[in-house]
């Protein structure tokens, strides 16, 4: 089974993290699963930015980005070259590592 490992965040995620995830799911769904409240305003559907992650290592077994999340990332705080909407970013195989920006387009978090 793949490993997630979540670097520090200061709200969701002080100390870090590593999960043990399942193949075929998408990284928000698994960061909600276990306990990671990264928001997500559009509800996982590809309207937002919210869920935006930077992943460091892993990047290329997330498969491809397709138009509608690459244009939805050009508006995500912090974009990098390794950026994806955690919500569109399906685990395979192989273990990634993600850092979760420190903000968001929201002025006002979603209570979820």
């Amino acid at each position: 089974m793949p490993i997630i490992k979540v670097l520090p965040h200061a709200r969701y995620c002080p100390h870090g993290d590593t999960i043990t995830a399942q193949a075929g799911k998408s990284i928000c769904e698994l960061l909600l699963e276990h306990g990671i409240e990264i928001e997500h305003a559009c509800e996982m559907s590809a309207a937002c930015t919210t869920c935006h992650v930077v992943v460091r290592s892993g990047f290329p077994s997330l498969g491809e980005i397709d138009e509608i999340e690459e244009d939805l990332l050009d508006k995500a705080w912090g974009l990098e070259s390794t950026s994806r909407l955690s919500c569109q970013a399906i685990l395979a195989d192989d273990d990634v590592t993600i850092e979760i920006p420190k903000y968001t387009i929201n002025h006002a978090r979603e209570n979820h």
